[in-house]
């Protein structure tokens, strides 16, 4: 039987029972309860046929809007090895009677066969960025043995498919989850079975499908009965929903570890100063240490992260050593806080101006966050492109205009607004633009993300200053990102 050439870069190790591939034809059979057509082995799992690599089983779901059968020419042109899928078909396969089901239950055998720690991650903010770092820490403890989620694949069919990613040598796991109605993550937390479950912190997103904050605490909280005896449970002490979450992970973790600045946390955060890279030196507080170390990545909010991936660490009885020098090289994300030297004329005379990425998501705490973290960037202008929150519900133009306060606080020079949700805030600069000492917002109103785009180029971006670009992912101001830092469209 021939072999991929991806199968033959897979790390093997001499004295273990595993195979070379990732999945054998067999190994998919008794996970699925399927058939397969032909012997084969695969080295990776993908159900987007544009993501297919060579030697990958790729899984043909059915789905609203497509069916992956429709796209098994194309995944097979790609090099896939084989397909999951629900009727006979001419390449290699095997047959199951629902290919959604096929693949959760390559997601529960990749999880049973992996004598792991494995540690699961939800929160209305910071889930994937401390998802990033926690796994940069652990593959850095265990020498490349760490694997986590890819992208948000945090919802139904991307739990499922990071799980069945996982090699079986994996000595450590980290899985984002994500939700926004009740119940999401009780079924996702029991597919992922964590060691250890983390709950970041709790703020009004996807508060539109939510009676209020406290049922989006209940409902983040799900992540905790999945834990697996003897799991730990490690919540933000800081946060107005603390003793909601606490009393929730005493039902099912055997332990329970709390993180942020309240005398009462576990993980205690005892002082920070500002790094010269943007970045922090945090000390904190173990209980029976004390530690001090940098994280790279800039922003209040990374502080309270950082502290959640140290809490994290401890738990699964990985090298704190290796987690703050992880933490100290970490970088700015894609659509989370990835900051660009753009080319700009005038100004300063720099050259230069700095873009902030942040336009994967948005909900009003991370807005005031980001805000804030502008506000102490130090610029020529700062200029903040802001695109609407979604699923905010009934208080969704108060929640926007609620942003006036911290963009006045910020002494941000000028606003650019996205969306029609972001006429509330508008409107509020409107009427009290002033920001501190009476320095007046700047402020345009735009319907899309083209139009804030042609705006920003009309204007000329200068050497020296600041640009902040957020919103939810639905307004497409990744595109304001891709134009500015490819040099296009830049004056």
């Amino acid at each position: 039987m021939a072999s991929h050439p991806a199968l033959l870069a897979w790390p093997a190790a001499a004295s273990d029972e595993y195979g070379l591939a990732l999945w054998s034809a067999p190994a998919v059979e008794a996970a699925t309860g399927g058939q397969a057509s032909t012997d084969f082995e695969a080295s990776g799992v993908a159900f987007d046929s544009r993501e297919v690599g060579e030697g990958d089983l790729f899984v043909a779901l059915r789905g609203e809007q497509s069916d992956g059968h429709a796209h098994l020419a194309q995944a097979f042109a790609r090099g896939a090895a084989a397909a999951i899928v629900d009727r006979p078909v001419e390449h290699p396969h095997v047959l199951v009677r629902d290919t959604s089901s096929a693949l959760e239950g390559l997601g529960i055998a990749a999880r049973a066969r992996a004598d792991a720690q494995i540690v699961g991650v939800t929160g209305s903010a910071g889930k994937t960025g401390v998802k990033e770092a926690l796994f940069s820490a652990l593959d850095r403890a265990s020498r490349g043995k760490a694997h986590r989620s890819l992208k948000s694949y945090n919802n139904h069919v991307g739990v499922p498919l990071s799980l069945a990613r996982m090699p079986a040598r994996t000595r450590f796991g980290v899985f984002e989850m994500g939700m926004n109605h009740p119940g999401e993550l009780s079924a996702l937390t029991r597919l992922v079975r964590p060691n250890v479950a983390i709950v970041t912190t709790i703020a009004p997103a996807h508060i539109g499908f939510f009676k209020d904050e406290a049922a989006i605490a209940d409902a983040k909280g799900e992540i905790f009965e999945g834990l697996v005896p003897g799991g730990t449970a490690i919540i933000p002490a800081d946060s107005p929903h603390f003793a909601r979450l606490r009393d929730k992970a005493r039902e099912h973790a055997a332990h329970m570890v709390s993180f942020g600045r309240s005398p009462q946390a576990q993980v205690r955060l005892l002082d920070t100063i500002r790094a010269h890279n943007g970045g922090t030196l945090i000390t904190a507080d173990l209980g029976d240490r004390r530690i001090c170390f940098t994280v790279g990545m800039a922003g209040e909010h990374w502080v309270a992260n950082a502290l959640a991936v140290v809490a994290a660490v401890r738990a699964v009885g990985a090298d704190l050593g290796a987690a703050g020098l992880a933490l100290a090289e970490m970088e700015g994300l894609a659509g989370r806080g990835q900051r660009h030297a753009i080319p700009a004329r005038g100004g300063d005379g720099s050259g230069s101006a700095l873009l902030i990425d942040e336009s994967y998501n948005a909900n009003p705490a991370s807005m005031r966050a980001t805000i804030a973290e502008l506000g102490k960037t130090p610029a020529r202008r700062r200029i903040a492109v802001l695109g609407a929150m979604k699923e905010l519900g009934e208080a969704e133009a108060r929640y926007h205009a609620e942003l006036a306060a911290p963009l006045a606080e910020a002494q941000i020079d000028r606003a650019v607004l996205v969306g029609d949700e972001m006429r509330a805030l508008a409107e509020a600069l409107g009427k009290s633009g002033s920001g501190a000492l009476g320095k007046r917002i700047d402020v345009a109103h735009v319907a899309t993300a083209a139009q804030a785009l042609d705006l920003l180029t009309g204007e000329a971006v200068g050497g020296g200053d600041a640009v902040l670009v957020k919103g939810s992912n639905s307004v497409g101001l990744g595109a304001i990102v891709r134009a500015l830092a490819a040099r296009e469209n830049v004056a």
